[in-house]
Formats: structure tokens, sequence, C-alpha cells
């Protein structure tokens, strides 16, 4: 009592000398500090991540590349990642893994702000347009210049005068440094995913631990609605805002030569990221776990599946000083026994196809809303943010709140996965139906001789009605005739004056090539045949958020099947390697050879200052449709045939381990009741000597 009343008095002072009161903070709220902070970091990475993707075609037209070196910069990350995934992940489990996530925000924003640097070091973006030549002009050219040759001479030098300082133009190599800066966001983001789950799973109960990462991956899909809600508000933005003239500017977001302020998102992204690593500093290496959840923290599907006895305790603890000699020298034996489950092995190669298919999709569907339904990089990037990406997060938490009311297995949860993915996937192929008319251009749809049905074959901008004047065929300028018909340029539309200039131009007159009862004018940009698509449009978006929170309901617990077919002391090192193969075979080579693919159905491409192809200004929707969802539905289809050979494995090896378990229970049984009967043995002898000595005693 005098214990109890002295306990009392030092709660009661608020203060206490005992070891026990110690620790202020109880395990309990550390691990939900912990599990907040790790939510904002998955923001921060995911918001960064998802920005670089909606910047796509802002970067294509900036740094005039093509669709595989941009598929080559978004790969980058992965490459990134891959450089210290492995190690980080192993070594990093047995070191201060709080920290270690820390560092690697830091990495992170460095590198978002690098991204952004070539903006500040190159110069002004020049894009393609006819109206230049008239602003500002003593000679004043008509588009269509008609005279002599000496005429037409001036002209040419005239038109090619920003070419002249093309030798010191650095655009060329300027994507280099996004390259560069993208990598080192990937290094940076490496320990932030196997440390941080691994974490959780270390220290969360198991009833909550699906529920927790569940949360996490939630977290994590809700930042990429900030990030493309954020490209879409700065690709309304001109890029060289506050540095030009906007009146001067003729081109609208609309506009295939239009480059949104791409570098703004990248810094305010940086900072993000960076005070994301702040609350890590604070945290500890790990967390008390009491007596009776420590010792029982496998669950019963891991009791039954995992062969290794000590199933609940790890070869070096996080409190435990190793040197970096002996975990070394543990982790080749430990890779050994993570590859030789061949469950593991299943699940890494269905895992590494079906995100192979992800990742191309998610990478290249703005520029498919874009170009297939005509809609501009803003309003694709913000239909993708508040639409598709909520229902991906909505989807990943009821996947995860299902797993838990549900109390899913190992097998549960594959099954759950599988099916979830597989309706997903039938409900797909209805995109396949849902098509666009192509824009009707002269010369690249559609031939001038018969301008009614659309063509993709190989047509010459040329025709007799601009034959007098002097165009170029790389040009891209595009005017709308009062035919309804686009036209690659003003020149190959055989306009030979104007009326107006820079931001008040609109018409331009004596177009040769338009010719409608005697109308012959034509407005600046490509004519709005969106009629078609308009009524298609709604109908996309919604099969695509059908589809979309479908196949997330299997996130959550296809990656909790992932983190209980190991055994537990190989968690770190399996998610670790899981990352790394996914990013070695899914992410770095899908967005390159998707974008290449994609590439092949371009119609017309712009023409470098310098030279060479640039970026490409239209393409041939019907090749482009079939050829990005026939890809990504390919290779989902792979997927689900491996699925087959895994679940019969698995079935294999949990009734295994079941039969294993109870011979166990019973060879322990039979142990227990021969030692009973020999301790009854014991006692029954001792009393009957007991007695005989008694009887002694009284004789």
């Amino acid at each position: 009592m005098e214990v109890g009343n002295e306990q009392g008095r030092a709660q009661g002072n608020g203060r206490s000398d005992t070891p026990a009161e110690k620790p202020r903070t109880s395990p309990c709220n550390s691990l939900k500090m912990f599990l907040v902070a790790l939510s904002f970091a998955y923001f921060a990475k995911a918001l960064s991540g998802s920005y670089m993707k909606s910047t796509i075609t802002q970067l294509e037209r900036r740094f005039d590349i093509p669709s595989y070196l941009i598929g080559v910069i978004d790969g980058s990350f992965e490459v990134g990642n891959l450089l210290v995934i492995a190690f980080v992940s192993y070594f990093g489990a047995k070191l201060h893994r709080p920290k270690i996530i820390a560092v690697g925000c830091v990495l992170m924003s460095i590198g978002t702000f690098i991204i952004a640097l070539p903006h500040f070091i190159i110069g002004r973006y020049q894009y393609e347009t006819s109206v230049r030549w008239v602003v500002n002009s003593t000679l004043n050219p008509s588009p269509c210049p008609v005279g002599s040759p000496s005429d037409l001479a001036q002209d040419r030098k005239l038109s090619h005068v920003p070419a002249t300082a093309c030798e010191g133009d650095s655009n060329l190599s300027m994507w280099i440094y996004v390259l560069l800066g993208n990598v080192l966001r990937g290094i940076g983001e490496t320990p932030v995913q196997p440390l941080g789950i691994s974490y959780i799973d270390d220290f969360a109960s198991d009833e909550n631990a699906a529920l927790y990462v569940g949360c996490v991956q939630t977290i994590s899909v809700i930042g990429p609605v900030f990030g493309y809600l954020l490209g879409s508000l700065c690709a309304k933005i001109y890029v060289d805002i506050g540095f030009v003239k906007m009146e001067t500017i003729t081109i609208t977001p609309s506009d295939a030569r239009w480059v949104g302020a791409w570098w703004l998102g990248y810094l305010i992204a940086g900072v993000i990221t960076l005070l994301s690593a702040i609350p890590f500093w604070f945290l500890p290496r790990s967390l008390h776990i009491p007596g009776a959840q420590g010792s029982e923290k496998c669950t019963p599907e891991q009791t039954s599946f995992i062969k290794d006895p000590h199933s609940g305790k790890h070869k070096y603890p996080a409190d435990q000083n190793t040197t970096f000699i002996e975990m070394a020298k543990d982790f080749i034996p430990s890779l050994r026994t993570l590859l030789g489950n061949p469950v593991y092995l299943i699940y890494l190669c269905v895992s590494i196809i079906q995100l192979n298919s992800l990742i191309g999709m998610v990478t290249y569907k703005p520029k498919y809303i874009e170009q297939h339904f005509r809609q501009s990089a803003s309003k694709a990037n913000f239909l993708m943010g508040v639409i598709n990406i909520p229902a991906v997060a909505l989807g990943m938490f009821s996947g995860g709140l299902l797993m838990k009311r549900l109390k899913l297995n190992i097998m549960g949860a594959a099954r759950f996965a599988f099916g979830t993915s597989l309706i997903g996937y039938i409900l797909s192929l209805f995109f396949f139906a849902m098509s666009c008319e192509n824009a009707k251009v002269a010369g690249v749809t559609l031939p001038y001789i018969s301008l009614d049905s659309i063509s993709y074959d190989k047509h010459s901008v040329f025709a007799a009605c601009n034959s007098d004047c002097f165009c170029s065929e790389s040009d891209w300028d595009p005017v709308c005739g009062e035919n309804g018909i686009t036209y690659v340029s003003p020149c190959l539309a055989g306009c030979a004056s104007s009326s107006g200039s820079g931001k008040k131009h609109s018409k331009w007159t004596s177009c040769s090539c338009v010719g409608v009862a005697g109308n012959f004018t034509a407005s600046t940009g490509q004519c709005p045949e969106k009629d078609d698509c308009d009524r298609m449009f709604p109908y996309f978006l919604a099969l695509s958020v059908i589809t979309s929170f479908i196949i997330s309901l299997g996130g959550t617990p296809g990656y909790m099947f992932l983190i209980r077919c190991i055994k537990p002391q190989l968690k770190s090192l399996a998610l670790g390697f899981h990352a790394m193969a996914t990013r070695t075979l899914a992410g770095i080579p899908a967005p390159i050879y998707f974008g290449a693919i994609i590439d092949t159905t371009c119609l017309k491409w712009g023409q470098k200052r310098c030279g060479g192809l640039g970026a490409c200004r239209i393409y041939n929707t019907t090749a482009y449709r079939i050829a990005y969802l026939g890809l990504t539905l390919s290779l989902r289809s792979i997927s689900f045939i491996i699925c087959i050979p895994g679940f019969i494995l698995l079935s294999r090896q949990l009734r295994k381990e079941e039969r294993n378990a109870v011979h166990g229970a019973l060879a322990n049984g039979g142990t227990e009741l021969e030692a009973l009967r020999k301790e009854e043995f014991v006692v029954s002898n001792s009393d009957q000597s007991q007695q005989t000595a008694d009887r002694e005693t009284r004789l």
C-alpha cells in the first residue's frame, strides 16, 4: 500500500523518479506520430511524382523532344531508386529508420529544385508562328509571298532569322538537368516505403496493421489529386509569365504549341517535400512492445505458413548494435531464402507485369485525353486530379477496411486482389468502343484534292492552290478555314494577307485553298471539331472512375499478401527487393516503350530551330487508341495467366504447413502426456514410500 501511495503522489506531482515512468510518450502515441509523419511524406512524394506526369506534354514542347525521351526522363526516377534500394532496405531496417527517411525527404526536395533549374538558365520560349513575321517588320511580308525569285529569296532569309543564334542555344541539352534531378528524387524516395511500412508492421498490432497500411496508401493516392490540380493550374499560366508581354502571345492553352509554367509547380513541390522531412528527426529508433503483444506478433496465417519457428523475433533487433560486417554476412543467405519462396516469386512476376501496364497507362493518360478527346493539358490534369484519383484513393481505403472486416487470410487476400483486377480488366475492354474522329487537317489527315473523307495515307501539304507560295512544310502554325478544315499554316492555306497583329490577330484573308462561296478567310488556331468527342467524353470519364475504383480495391489486400507470405525477419528485404525488381523491370522500361510506340502514331512532327524533329503536333487518334489500350490490356492478360500456377502453389503450401502444424501439435501433445504420466508415477512411488515409512515409524 505504501508503494502504491508513493506512486500516486509521484503521478500527482506530474513526475516520477522510477525508470518505469521515464518515457513521457507512450508507444501508441509515438506510433501515431510516425503514422502521421509517414503519411505526409507519402503525400509529398506522390504530389511531386504526379506533377511530373502532369507536365509530360509541357516538357515535350519546351525542350522539343519526342515521347520516348520523356519516357527516359520519367524512368530516371526508378534508376535512382535502383541504385540504393537493396542496401537501404536491408541495412536501413537495422539502423535508425526515421532519420534515414528524413534524409531521403531532403534529397527528394533537392532533386525537385534541380528539375526546375533549366527554366532559369535557358532563354525565353519561342514558338512557331507566322504572326511574328508581321509584327515590327518594315518589310511586312505576306504569309503567301508571290513575286520574283529574288523576293522569294529575301523572304526565305527573313523566315530563318531565329536560326542564326542556333549554335548558342542550349535548349537541346537542358532536359539533362530534368533527368538528373529526377534521379536524385528517386534516390531520396528509396527509404520511405520499405522502412516506413516495415516500421508500422513491426510496432502495430496485427488487427491494426492492415488498416494503418491502408491509411498510408490512401494518403499516397490523395497526393496525386493535388499534384494534378497543381499541374492544371500551372498549365494555364504561360511559361515565361512575368518575363514577356502577354499581349504579344498569340497562342492559347488549347494550342499544340502552348507551354505552361511547368517550373513553378516543381518549386512548390520541393518546398512541401522539404517540410515533410522535419518530423522524422524527432521520432525514436524503436518502440517498446508490451510482452503479450511482442511475443505473439505473428498472425495465425503466418504461424501456419512460415516455416521459421522463431517468426516473432528479428535476428538483429532495432535497438541492438551490430557491425556492418555482421549484417553483410547475412545478406546473401537472407536473399537466397527469400528467392527460394516460390509464392513470393510468382507474386513478384505478376506485380512486374501488372505495373508495366499500370505505369504506362498512368504516365500517358493525360496525353491520351489531350490528343484523343482534344482537351487542353490544363483540363486533362484537372479531370485526372478531381475525378479519377479520388476514386483510386477511395478504393485503396475501402480495400484495407474490407480486409479488416472480413478478416481475410493469405488465400482470401490473394483471391480478393485477383477478382477485383479481373473485373476491372473486363470493364476496360469497353474503352475500345469510345473513339473520336481525327481532326481534319489538309495535307495531313485529308488530301487537298478531296477534303471530304479522312485518310491516313501519306499526303503532301503542297497543292495547286499554294504552289505560287513560298512555304515551309515543317512549320506548324495552324489556321481554321471557313470550310471547317484546318491548314498547317497560313502559307499552306494560300493566305496572301492578314488583318490585325499580335494578340489581336484573328483573320487571314485571300486564302486560295479555302475558297467557300467566295469566302477565302481563315482564323488563327485549329478548327474546334469536338461534337462527337464532347458526347463520348463523359462516358469515358465515368467508365474510367468505375474501373479505377474496382482495381484499386485489391491494392491493400495485395500489399498485405506480400508482407505476410514471407518470414517477418525478411520483411524489409522482401519489400525492398520487390520495389527494386518492379522499378527495374517496370518503372524504367514501361514509359520508354510506351512512349516509343505512341511516337509511331504521330502524323506531324514539329521542327527544332536547329534542325531535327521536335515534339509531335498531331497524332493518328485511331492508331493511338489501339496501341495505348491494346498494350495496356495485353500485359494484364499475361499477368492473369501467371496467377494460375501461383494459386496452385499457394494452396499446396498452405495445406502442407497446416499438416505440419497438426503433426507438431500431436507430437507435442504426446510428449506432454508421457511427461505427465511419468510425473504421476513418481508422485505415486513417493506416496507409497512415505506410507511405508510411516508404518515402520508406528511399529
